[in-house]
C-alpha cells in the first residue's frame, strides 16, 4: 500500500493557520501600541492601528474587539515583553565569574539601559496618563512591574550571599536598593522619560550604584 503523503509543510513553507493567527495579533498589538504611544487613547483610531499593523480594520476587531481592548491588550504584551527582558539581564549574576564588581555593573547597565528606552518610557507614560481612564492597568504593575524585577534580582543575589560573596541577608530588601539606586537617578535625568539619556550617562549611573551597594553588601 502506497504511503499517506504527510500534510505538514516543509520546513520553511507557509506558516499553518493558527501560526498565521498568532502573527497577526502580533502585529496588531505591536502597531496599537505604537500608535497609542505616538497620539494617546482619545485621539488613536482603530483604522491607525490597523495601518500600523498592515492590517486590514476588520482583521483588528477579530483579533481584539474594540479600541479599549486594544489598549488593555497592548499594554499587557509590551509589560510582559519588557519584564522578559529585565529577567534576562539578570542571568550574568548566577555566574559571575571572578570579578563580581564587573559584573554587578553590567548588569545593572543593562537594566538602566532597557528601563530608559523608547518603549518602557512610552509604556511608562501611557499608564500615568489614562490610569484615571483605566484604572485596571494598575494592575499591570503589579503583575510585570518593578517588584518582579526585584524579585528576580533577589534570587541570584542571595546566592551570592549563601556562596560568601555578598553579605545580603536580606536579598529582597538588597534588591530593592539596588534597583533604587539604578532607577532614582533616571527621572530627573530623563525630565521623567522624555529626555534620552547618553549611554555614557546610564554607564555612569550604573558604576555608581554598584559601588554603592558594594559598600553596604560586601562580604
Amino acid at each position: 500500500m502506497a504511503a499517506t503523503p504527510s500534510t505538514a509543510p516543509p520546513p520553511g513553507g507557509a506558516p499553518t493557520p493558527a501560526r498565521g493567527r498568532i502573527d497577526k495579533r502580533a502585529a496588531i498589538l505591536a502597531g496599537a501600541f505604537a500608535v497609542f504611544a505616538r497620539k494617546g487613547y482619545a485621539d488613536a483610531g482603530v483604522a491607525d492601528i490597523a495601518a500600523e499593523a498592515g492590517v486590514a480594520k476588520p482583521t483588528v476587531y477579530n483579533h481584539l474587539t474594540d479600541k479599549a481592548t486594544l489598549f488593555r491588550s497592548a499594554l499587557e504584551a509590551t509589560a510582559r515583553a519588557k519584564l522578559e527582558e529585565r529577567i534576562a539581564a539578570v542571568e550574568p549574576l548566577y555566574a559571575p565569574g571572578d570579578d563580581l564588581a564587573a559584573t554587578l555593573e553590567g548588569v545593572g547597565h543593562r537594566l538602566v539601559q532597557l528601563h530608559s528606552d523608547a518603549t518602557s518610557c512610552a509604556l511608562r507614560r501611557l499608564l500615568y496618563a489614562e490610569v484615571t481612564r483605566f484604572p485596571e492597568a494598575l494592575e499591570l504593575v503589579s503583575a510585570f512591574g518593578p517588584h518582579r524585577v526585584v524579585h528576580a534580582l533577589a534570587d541570584p543575589l542571595g546566592r551570592l550571599t549563601l556562596a560568601g560573596r555578598l553579605a545580603a541577608n536580606e536579598p529582597v530588601l538588597a534588591a530593592e536598593q539596588l534597583m533604587a539606586l539604578l532607577i532614582g537617578p533616571l527621572e530627573a535625568r530623563s525630565r521623567m522619560g522624555v529626555r534620552p539619556v547618553p549611554d555614557e550617562e546610564l554607564r555612569e549611573v550604573a558604576a555608581a550604584a554598584t559601588a554603592t551597594f558594594l559598600r553596604a553588601y560586601a562580604a
